[in-house]
């Protein structure tokens, strides 16, 4: 039965299965599309369903006979030597093994990485235009490629003759260059001038296929210099810039100017626009050498003439390569600004205050121009000023110059004898030691009131705290208990520790808490003195009813160990009420804190005033009136150490209340 008189349901579900095409004649393929596309949409009209997605066919199943076609991938499946293309692609040194292998077999497999791997559709397009073959089956990152029934091994210089599109006859279908193999090269040169002139008119009608913004972008390139014909993307051929110079003599930085009250830096609006025409515009340059970029350089401010950034890809598989010394290079090189920098490309946009080359030369030689005639000036000035005034002043200065003063100088002035000299250097050294000696007594006033308020501020957080008496009836243990005791606690690995805020509420409650479950509770306490230690010890053993073990030095400190006695018994509120609350103690360690540091503060101005006092010679003059006032009265000592008091007093007070009023609103953040 024909095709045509099949119902539409089978003719549906051939179309539905791609392996079946091959089992249908070359003729039949578009009317069996054409009546599966109608039954795909009758269906889509009467019952709704989604229309699948028909595979379009390949240039292989549309030029290949259907039992040549099955039989030539019978032969690709029992393969085994394949050919790898690496992460730079199909190259000129891959494409040589497959023609070397066409030699051989009719047939090669190529095995595909990297990125070429994930987007086969590219690789399908790549080698069958840059090999000339057809691909007659492809899985994953393998495919099998046929080297056409009429095949001719090409010339080396028409392999990939640089066209951006496949060359194609003038029939429309894909070129395949008419030339002998290595072997036959004695008919080789004599058709050698002819297939060359049959290649240039061939890309001359491959440009004729172009948009004129194809066209215009392609004969841009032109100019920059030689193609990358290794270029594992479709398209245009972008610049090989490696094939440029590395140094050009005598090469200078782009001269630029920026346009009078225009920002220089980009703002992010303006910065997403050019990245999005980045994104859309073929790569202009193709490199993979990390340094000695001026050739490239100079190509790039050529091509920012007429572009406003320029697209450069980093070669793939060539070792060491390094986008970020790239684009630094560059960069410093053009002056541009840095769009986008990654391991596939870098985006240089060439700035506001870009100059085309014309204009700047224009402006540079402006400037020399400029410089020039501003030099004239200034040596006819320096020629005027040479000369002697004629201004009838009979050779006198004129009047508020360096000239008149030393004039006036040498005429009425006196000179100062080194005795004078060296008096007014001590003078002016005391004068200098005065100024000090009354800054830090300054400063120590400061400190001296500072002390105070921090004084204050630590009374009255220890009057809210009544440290409990310790008990005339306390539980005695024996040495070997505390011995016991002493190495059932350093074996214990949970712990209490007491930091900076020292014994509150929260750490009498947290010693209950462990003696619910276990007879000892170890404490690790981070002060340095022994001393301290132990009275921090009393304290806790006083409020919370227990028996001091023993006070034992370990890495992380000192520990105390604690027993809870044998007529334990755990009271009803385990936080007591007399001890300072976790915030109370925390302002608590900063006021002491703060204490001791202006302690020591205040002990360095007082040894620094001392000595001031002897280099002055204030002590002893200081001493020679307290010693004439006590010889004269002694009563009236006291009464003037007592008016000093109070006055001292006075002063105290009022600091008070402006440190009370303070500590106050502390207190209530605090709460808070």
């Amino acid at each position: 039965m024909a095709l045509s008189e099949l119902p539409l349901h089978h003719s549906f579900r051939l179309s539905s299965r791609p392996h079946l095409h091959r089992l249908l004649p070359l003729r039949l393929l578009s009317s069996r599309h054409a009546s599966a596309a109608a039954a795909a949409g009758s269906r889509d009209e009467e019952d709704g369903a989604k229309r699948r997605r028909v595979k379009a066919p390949t240039l292989a199943e549309l030029t290949i006979e259907d039992e040549e076609l099955r039989r030539l991938r019978r032969l690709g499946m029992t393969l085994r030597d394949r050919i790898t293309v690496p992460k730079a692609g199909v190259t000129t040194a891959i494409t040589e093994k497959i023609h070397d292998a066409w030699r051989k077999s009719e047939l090669v497999r190529l095995k595909f990485h990297e990125d070429l791997a994930h987007d086969m559709k590219t690789a399908h397009e790549l080698v069958e235009r840059r090999t000339g073959g057809l691909i007659i089956w492809r899985s994953g990152s393998v495919m099998v490629v046929y080297r056409g029934s009429n095949y001719k091994r090409p010339l080396k210089s028409q392999t990939l003759n640089g066209a951006s599109t496949p060359v194609k006859g003038e029939d429309g279908t894909l070129f395949i260059p008419d030339a002998s193999s290595p072997a036959e090269s004695d008919s080789q040169g004599k058709d050698l001038a002819a297939q060359r002139a049959d290649v240039s008119q061939l890309n001359m009608q491959n440009t004729e296929d172009m948009t004129e913004e194809e066209l215009e972008f392609n004969q841009m390139l032109d100019e920059l210099g030689p193609r990358f014909v290794d270029w594992w993307g479709t398209g245009i051929l972008p610049v090989d810039a490696d094939l440029l110079p590395q140094t050009i003599p005598g090469y200078k930085t782009p001269h630029r100017v920026l346009p009078t009250g225009m920002r220089s830096t980009l703002t992010n609006a303006e910065l997403t626009n050019l990245r999005k025409l980045a994104r859309n515009l073929p790569c202009h340059f193709a490199l993979g050498r990390n340094r000695n970029h001026q050739g490239l350089a100079a190509a790039i401010v050529k091509l920012w003439e007429k572009s406003l950034v320029v697209k450069i890809a980093v070669k793939r598989g060539i070792q060491n390569t390094n986008n970020k010394l790239m684009a630094e290079e560059i960069k410093n090189l053009t002056g541009g600004t840095l769009l986008l920098r990654n391991k596939f490309y870098i985006v240089i946009y060439r700035g506001k205050d870009f100059l085309p080359t014309s204009v700047a030369a224009v402006l540079a030689e402006r400037e020399e121009l400029t410089k020039d005639i501003q030099n004239m000036e200034e040596q006819r000035r320096n020629i005027s000023t040479a000369q002697p005034p004629d201004d009838g002043l009979d050779g006198h200065a004129l009047a508020g110059t360096l000239a008149e003063f030393q004039e006036a100088q040498a005429r009425w002035g006196r000179e100062v004898s080194a005795k004078e000299q060296e008096e007014m250097k001590e003078a002016s050294s005391r004068s200098e030691k005065q100024k000090l000696y009354r800054k830090l007594e300054h400063k120590l006033s400061i400190a001296q009131a500072k002390i105070h308020r921090a004084e204050r501020l630590l009374s009255k957080i220890e009057a809210s705290m009544v440290l409990a008496n310790p008990c005339d009836d306390q539980e005695m243990i024996t040495d070997e208990e505390k011995s016991v005791f002493r190495r059932i606690g350093l074996r214990l690995k949970s712990y209490l520790p007491l930091g900076v805020r020292g014994v509150f509420d929260g750490v009498i409650e947290n010693m209950h808490l462990h003696w619910k479950h276990r007879e000892v509770v170890k404490l690790i306490s981070k002060q340095k003195t022994l001393s301290f230690v132990q009275e921090t010890a009393r304290l806790l053993e006083y409020e919370s009813g227990g028996i001091l073990v023993a006070i034992e030095r370990v890495p992380k400190g000192y520990a105390l160990i604690f027993y809870r006695g044998k007529n334990y018994r755990r009271p009803i509120n385990i936080r007591p009420r007399n001890l300072l609350t976790k915030a109370k103690a925390l302002k608590r360690a900063v006021a002491m804190q703060r204490h001791e540091a202006l302690s020591q503060h205040i002990d360095q101005l007082e040894s620094n005033i001392k000595q001031m006092k002897l280099d002055l010679g204030i002590e002893d003059y200081e001493e020679q009136e307290e010693d004439s006032s006590d010889s004269e009265n002694e009563d009236g000592t006291d009464v003037t150490s007592a008016s000093y008091d109070e006055d001292q007093d006075d002063f105290d007070e009022s600091a008070d209340e402006y440190g009370d009023y303070d500590d106050d609103d502390e207190d209530d953040e605090v709460d808070r």
